[in-house]
């Protein structure tokens, strides 16, 4: 059997009415494919989701620490190493990660966001302290550059860096490329928007206002208002998600870990982009949903399947979109299949019966799929 160094992750879910994803007019995103509007739910917002979600916390450990407040990065790493390391060497390290002096007097303009990792800043603190509080930057970054894989093993801590890597704009912080590509999700069909016109009460106000309508209605006058009145951009839709992961780069970012270890967090993957939905909004639209179908392919390359979807499918008989999307995203597998002859391990569970094309194994549940992904693409 031959290695395969990528696994395609395939993902529809169908969203009752939402605002998952918004811009910076307060609008749904969207975008133009097959020359039809697709509500878009960005990348960056379901890598998000996915690694603040608690299923992440609960199987690959606490995320990264991403912002740009240096003065509270500070405030929060000096307080969790004050056990291990002396204040100075905590403060010189962060200053030497960041490439600034003086952390806590700095503005947050022209900083960008960067994920911070403790065990990195720890391993920092603890190269400083050998070589010495008086050590030079020059000096430890000559440790780094000669010792790059303690390093990047420090930094790995925080799985979510080892998938979507980091880019360091300045002082020690090492870049990392990722291993998880993650597309914008789009809809399967053209979308519509509809508009809710919604008024939020105040109860104190309206109290008074409904006191003072009665004493209006008495005399024949009438009375309206709100306490606030806005509008809100909605809509529903069946969303095709997809994520490539190179295996190789997620064992070198986490240290040279063997193989199946990088499996195991390519079935947490799975199980995240299957089941975890953005927030925003959902007080409003609670549009908690679960995936209709996963398609999982172990392959030579990452491979979308988003053209299943250029021409916008049209809801079968019953009115919906589910089915001809899973029917589409199906049959498209097999005509890039059987058109470049490729060679892919794939399986897939889906929530309604299908027929599947020759070389895709059915899997009757989620966590069958998982155990699939872990055991390297075998049943």
């Amino acid at each position: 059997m031959m290695t395969k160094n990528f696994i395609n992750f395939h993902v529809l879910i169908s969203h009752s009415p939402s605002c998952l994803n918004r811009d910076d007019m307060n609008m749904q995103k969207s975008a133009i494919f097959g020359g039809k509007r697709r509500v878009r739910i960005s990348s960056q917002s379901l890598k998000r989701t996915m690694r603040t979600s608690d299923y992440y916390k609960v199987t690959l450990g606490e995320p990264s620490e991403r912002t740009r407040e240096l003065a509270k990065v500070q405030k929060k790493f000096t307080e969790a190493l004050s056990g291990q390391f002396s204040e100075a060497i905590i403060i010189k390290a962060l200053e030497w990660i960041a490439g600034k002096d003086g952390l806590t007097e700095l503005t947050t303009k022209g900083v960008a966001v960067a994920p911070w990792v403790l065990s990195e800043v720890a391993y920092f603190c603890k190269v400083i302290e050998e070589a010495g509080e008086d050590a030079d930057q020059k000096k430890l970054q000559k440790v780094i550059e000669k010792e790059a894989a303690p390093f990047i093993q420090a930094a790995s801590q925080a799985i979510d860096i080892a998938l979507s890597g980091r880019m360091a704009t300045s002082g020690l912080m090492t870049n990392i490329d990722g291993a998880l590509a993650v597309a914008h999700a789009i809809t399967t069909h053209a979308v519509d928007a509809d508009i809710d016109w919604f008024t939020a009460v105040d109860d104190l106000v309206q109290e008074e206002k409904d006191q003072r309508r009665v004493g209006a209605l008495e005399e024949g006058k009438g009375e309206q208002g709100s306490g606030h009145l806005d509008t809100q951009e909605f809509s529903s839709g069946v969303f095709y998600r997809y994520a490539s992961l190179n295996i190789q780069q997620l064992q070198k970012n986490l240290g040279g870990v063997p193989r199946d270890e990088a499996l195991v967090i390519a079935s947490h993957v799975l199980h995240l982009l299957a089941t975890e939905v953005p927030s925003a909004k959902q007080q409003s639209f609670a549009a908690h949903n679960l995936a209709d179908q996963a398609l999982v392919c172990f392959s030579d390359q990452p491979i979308s399947l988003a053209n299943a979807f250029e021409k916008p499918v049209i809801a079968d008989r019953s009115g919906g979109f589910r089915i001809p999307s899973a029917v589409n995203m199906n049959s498209h597998w097999d005509k890039l299949h059987q058109g470049y002859g490729l060679d892919e391990r794939c399986a897939e569970f889906t929530i309604e019966p299908l027929d599947l094309p020759d070389g895709i194994e059915a899997k009757v549940s989620l966590p069958e799929l998982e155990r699939w992904v872990c055991n390297d693409g075998q049943a």
